[in-house]
């Protein structure tokens, strides 16, 4: 009889997820069971004491720390096993764009090597500047991308020499806590100090507050929305807040119109438009829009032009007070939610289009799912000019489509967004098909933009007075 191997994978991750209550040794370490307690205060203790440890380690063992983080995600079948689970439980995504994204995250997010350092010698002696830990870190993860940002938060806080209190978000519990259980083992068979990733049984609001207020815990990075940004940055400790945004993306007469309309699309179309990069609404100049149209549908999709039924999605898609979605349907793919307006289409549908007003919720809300709306404007100063409005400030990220090197310069000066990709899709952006490392906590409202292993540490001086020159 053939088993088919992924069966298998499937049933030992199962089996090993039973075992996660049972004790052992290195799981009682502090009190947890391989990271996961049931008090916010006894974890971050736990966390604490790690730390005090971690901080006598060599780099040597950071990298070895993060490798071993990095390998453990990389297995095939726990990348398969939290890449299903992650679109299963939070009822968000696909299954195919979390393994692109988990894998991302493990192989792209940078490590020790981030964290450099600057020398001054003289006359006067020998002076470095160096990245040092802040030490308990608290991380407060969004449903959207739970397990990506588990994922690069360990490595990039870890090799900065920090340990991490994971904050998850409720609706991804089951998924977040076996990450992090995956992660602690890993790390136990890497000689590393236990409990240097922890987290609590029960995500809450409550935790979150107490995990914020906590007095060991020296910095919040936050990864969600505008309120939870907020908060931590209110709480009066160092904070990396990793907003929303409302990503446009300008196509102009110069553009290839072909590539374009299959870059928007494949962009929008990502996880289901999870993502706070993805294209969210489209502004193309009106003698190019047709042909743009023309393409978008080859690549997939689907345009809706009887008002009514554009109406009749905004009543299911956006809220009442018209400046947030439906958390019932963030994520979920065109198909579904043109079944739920009536309309009844293939498969291979990935994206609703409708041509719109700027003042439209399609523009003006960001949706996070594969809805875009089209606007048409007479140049491409107009288009850069609307960008900028309906973009709402979040200095996120923005694209464009254009031959114009003066008008792409324009727009990448005036729109001041953290991420501008020019004639690709979003996710070239964040490493996928385009150059430079990955992360999923990309700050801007705070500034450090794509974080790594440096966001999360302190510039510290150590200077020594006479010799040490060799000139």
């Amino acid at each position: 009889m053939n088993i088919d191997e992924r069966v298998v994978a499937s049933i030992v991750n199962a089996v090993l997820g039973r075992l996660d209550d049972v004790s052992s040794p290195a799981a009682e370490a502090g009190g947890g069971n391989w990271g996961i307690f049931e008090s916010m205060n006894d974890a971050v203790e736990a966390a604490a004491a790690a730390q005090k440890k971690y901080i006598n380690c060599t780099m040597h063992d950071r990298a070895a720390y993060v490798q071993a983080i990095r390998d453990v995600v990389l297995k095939q079948e726990n990348l398969e096993y939290i890449s299903r689970q992650s679109a299963e439980e939070t009822g968000m995504g696909n299954y195919e764009h979390k393994l692109i994204k988990n894998r991302l995250a493990a192989t792209k997010t940078p490590g020790t090597e981030d964290l450099t350092t600057d020398a001054m010698s003289g006359d006067d002696g020998l002076t470095l500047v160096e990245y040092s830990p802040f030490g308990v870190i608290g991380a407060i993860t969004p449903t959207t991308n739970p397990t990506e940002t588990i994922i690069c938060n360990s490595i990039g806080m870890l090799a900065a020499g920090n340990s991490v209190v994971f904050s998850p978000h409720p609706r991804a519990k089951n998924v977040s806590l076996h990450l992090i259980r995956l992660i602690n083992r890993a790390l136990a068979e890497a000689g590393a100090p236990a409990n240097l990733v922890v987290t609590v049984s029960q995500p809450s609001i409550e935790n979150t507050n107490a995990m914020m207020s906590h007095p060991m815990v020296r910095m919040l990075v936050a990864t969600g929305g505008p309120g939870i940004v907020k908060t931590v940055l209110s709480s009066g400790k160092k904070a990396i807040g990793a907003g929303a945004g409302n990503p446009p993306v300008v196509v102009d007469e110069t553009a290839n119109i072909e590539k374009a309309g299959k870059d928007i699309i494949d962009g929008c179309c990502f996880d289901n438009n999870l993502p706070c990069i993805a294209e969210k609404e489209v502004i193309v100049v009106d003698s190019a829009a047709d042909y743009l149209i023309f393409n978008m549908k080859k690549n997939g999709a689907y345009e809706v032009k009887d008002p009514e039924i554009i109406d009749r999605i905004v009543k299911l898609v956006v809220q009442e007070n018209g400046k947030s979605p439906v958390t019932s349907f963030v994520g979920k793919s065109a198909k579904y939610i043109l079944e739920q307006a009536g309309v009844h289409v293939d498969d291979d549908v990935r994206v609703i289009i409708a041509q719109t007003g700027e003042d439209h919720p399609f523009v003006q809300v960001e949706l996070m799912m594969p809805i875009l709306p089209i606007v048409r404007v007479p140049d491409v100063d107009a288009g850069i000019e609307m960008a900028v409005r309906v973009e709402h400030g979040n200095r996120h990220t923005a694209m464009m489509h254009s031959r114009n090197v003066d008008k792409l310069t324009k727009m990448a000066k005036l729109i001041q967004t953290t991420i501008f990709v020019k004639n690709g899709p979003s996710y070239a952006g964040i490493g996928v098909g385009g150059e430079g490392y990955t992360t999923f906590t990309i700050a801007g409202p705070t500034g450090e933009g794509l974080t790594s292993a440096k966001s999360f540490a302190r510039r510290r001086r150590c200077v020594l007075v006479g010799g040490m020159d060799v000139r």
